[in-house]
């Protein structure tokens, strides 16, 4: 997957944050080199998250956001600002966005502590700089300090105009020197199998599959088995015994999508390794070692317990739907009644879970790895289980230990 085929999730998302009217919109359209925000002198013109990616060297793929000011007003106001304080949990790097002529404001002055206790590297750009005297500036730099801790002051301040480009390739710079902190080599199989190694993908296409197309955890373990010049060989659950014996040696590993486990597993030999798309990513986005524990606390539902299913994507759900039709039926099954059920799915996922007794997430292929761990982190503090859909599944269909065999015996 080049650079610019990168998907969202997997981009490294820059948020500016700051007031109404601070010169955020102006100061994303200058570093963007595009007119991503409507700018206007109006207090409140960005009513939204406004999301533009790009590549931005050393970062490489970057997605930005301008969010609506922290002052919006109003019964729709507090809803933006709550919107923007979500995306403080999918933020790798934050610019707290100043206007130079009036200064800090208590929201602003409050945010570079959220930052620090996020662990999200920042910027504070003060705005409008060509209308800020060098006197005004000084004062400006010891409001930025008093906030900062002394070894931050030199790397977390800059002066940036839209008007005149004064400050804008200096920012850029400044955010590109957080690579090291934000950019990781991390991959979601082929740490598992040798390069050249053949690997069979099993993908049903029924009527929940989207239209011409593969779903995005199958296309980005596909592209990724190609760039290590792994042989990827993939079929349907109907034709895998055939595809298997048309192979000359078994394959290092058989990777399906959790809906089919257990047609999978009946036609894959033992001595073959087995796994799923959505464990994969359980690794890659999660925590895999506590969705596996959380699997376990499906047999301890009792009737009336609350379980939530959540995605972290928005398709339009089809009858044969795995989250809302098909683990809802699975688990009812195994249990011999049916809990109560709960659905949520996008950026819609409770602050705090604790009415739920079990929350079974997606493989979160679409979600920043932030926003996921966020997830997660909310669950864990409410004291309530999570698992996973593969997970999940491979628990119910007893195939759990085999489907982490290919983790070197862990849950990594």
């Amino acid at each position: 997957m080049s650079l610019q085929e990168t998907v969202s999730a997997e981009r490294i998302h820059i948020a500016w944050f700051g007031m109404r009217n601070a010169g955020k919109s102006s100061l994303v359209n200058a570093v963007t080199g595009q007119d991503v925000s409507i700018v206007s002198a109006v207090p409140g013109t960005t009513t939204d998250p406004v999301r533009k990616a790009m590549e931005l060297l050393p970062l490489g793929p970057v997605l930005i956001l301008d969010t609506p000011g922290l002052d919006d007003e109003g019964e729709l106001g507090a809803m933006r600002v709550a919107r923007t304080n979500r995306i403080l949990a999918q933020t790798d790097i934050a610019v707290l966005a100043v206007d130079a002529t009036v200064g800090f404001s208590e929201a602003d002055t409050e945010l570079p502590a959220e930052f620090a206790k996020r662990s999200i590297p920042f910027v504070i750009a003060f705005t409008k700089a060509d209308l800020a005297g060098k006197e005004l500036r000084a004062v400006r730099t010891q409001e930025a300090k008093a906030l900062l801790s002394a070894e931050d002051t030199a790397d977390r301040i800059v002066f940036t105009s839209a008007a005149t480009g004064e400050g804008i390739t200096a920012l850029k710079e400044r955010l590109g020197a957080f690579a090291p902190e934000v950019t990781r080599e991390k991959r979601i199989v082929t740490d598992l199998v040798a390069p050249g190694s053949a690997v069979v993908l099993v993908t049903p296409i029924d009527a929940s599959a989207p239209k011409g197309r593969l779903i995005l955890p199958q296309q980005m373990v596909l592209r990724e088995l190609l760039d290590a010049h792994c042989t990827a060989l993939v079929c349907q659950p109907e034709e895998l015994a055939e595809a298997l014996g048309n192979l000359r040696t078994s394959p290092a590993l058989v990777i399906t999508d959790s809906q089919a486990f257990a047609k999978v597993s009946a036609v894959v030999p033992a001595d073959v390794k087995l796994t799923s798309f959505s464990i994969l990513f359980a690794r890659y986005k999660g925590n895999l070692r506590s969705l596996v524990a959380g699997a376990e606390h499906i047999d301890a539902l009792r009737p009336g317990d609350r379980v939530l299913i959540a995605e972290g994507c928005t398709h339009h759900r089809q009858c044969e739907d795995i989250g809302t039709v098909k683990l809802p039926g699975w688990i009812s099954k195994r249990l011999g009644f049916a809990p109560e059920f709960s659905f949520t799915s996008g950026g819609d996922f409770p602050e705090n879970p604790a009415e739920y007794s079990l929350v079974i997430h997606c493989g979160g292929c679409t979600l920043p790895e932030r926003e996921m761990q966020r997830r997660l982190a909310a669950a864990g503090e409410a004291h309530v289980p999570v698992t996973n859909y593969g997970v999940a599944i491979a628990y119910m269909n007893g195939i759990l230990p085999r489907s982490l065999a290919v983790f070197a015996g862990g849950e990594s």
